[in-house]
């Protein structure tokens, strides 16, 4: 299937996509993104909510970029299982969750992907700086044994339970110490709708929120953004994603975003609720982000 972008013309819109579904094998998802009309993506490399593994051989990866290829993805990106977390104090699940995240990170190498998103775990025995030391750790080591060049971007969360990276802080807190040694394979991903569950108004305090950000973090760590509508209000630390201008942050949080051109260059990547039409779905929502930038 030939998608509605060509090659050429993807280069010169925006860096706009979704999470796509890679059902019948990691290629079909380029052909997927193609049909929404967007030139970004990211997926899934496994089944997210169980703990067996999958190998990519040689011949799927290089399906997989031939799709990308073909139709118009410029940027490909995969986000890890949701039940790994590195930053748990139970050893056994820790062990288990690094050797998982190893894999990932080995998928990512062999599918040649642009960036690999990866939540900074959960400290389930309320001790977040030890938390945030067990997850640094855990990176560093990965990164350490797995070859490549796929960044991990840590992604800011809503801080729900005991999730670590709901502040601009605890993230700044991780980079520095997974330490120089793997700051050009480290960034952040920004999830709209996570930080103003988290607290940060971008709907109403987009320019404040963003200093804070450059000051505590920096500007040039922010290699992908997560565009989602919150359901839930300012501060409310609960992560339920809503179609875009029709939750709390409403339709000026994403003005702002799409015209800032500190961002003009990074990847944006919605994860809005699909109802029963996906294809539909997440081409209304890929609308609303164009109609954003418009500055008529």
């Amino acid at each position: 299937m030939r998608g509605v972008l060509s090659s050429a013309k993807s280069r010169s819109l925006p860096l706009l996509g979704a999470h796509v579904s890679t059902a019948g094998g990691v290629a079909e998802a380029p052909a997927r993104a193609a049909a929404i009309g967007a030139n970004v993506i990211q997926i899934f490399t496994k089944q997210v909510n169980r703990w067996a593994e999958r190998e990519i051989d040689a011949e799927t990866a290089s399906s997989f970029r031939a799709a990308c290829d073909r139709d118009g993805v410029r940027i490909a990106g995969s986000h890890d299982s949701y039940l790994i977390n590195l930053a748990s104090p139970a050893p056994a699940l820790r062990q288990k969750s690094y050797r998982s995240f190893c894999h990932e990170l080995e998928r990512c190498r062999v599918l040649e992907l642009d960036f690999l998103v990866s939540h900074p775990g959960n400290a389930t025995d309320g001790d977040r700086g030890a938390g945030l030391r067990r997850n640094a750790e855990a990176i560093r080591r990965a990164l350490s044994e797995v070859e490549g060049v796929t960044p991990v971007l840590l992604e800011a969360t809503a801080g729900q339970g005991t999730a670590l990276g709901a502040s601009f802080e605890e993230l700044a807190e991780l980079i520095e110490r997974v330490g120089p040694a793997f700051e050009d394979r480290l960034g952040i991903c920004i999830d709209t709708a996570h930080v103003f569950a988290a607290g940060y108004d971008i709907a109403r305090n987009y320019d404040r929120v963003m200093a804070s950000l450059e000051r505590i973090v920096g500007l040039e760590r922010v290699l992908l953004f997560h565009v989602n509508d919150s359901k839930t209000a300012l501060g409310s630390r609960v992560d339920r994603h809503e179609e875009l201008g029709k939750g709390e942050l409403g339709a000026e949080a994403f003005r702002h975003l799409m015209r800032d051109a500190r961002f003009a260059e990074v990847p944006k990547v919605i994860e809005t609720p699909k109802g029963d039409d996906v294809v539909r779905a997440d081409r209304r929502n890929l609308r609303f982000l164009r109609r954003c930038s418009n500055r008529a």
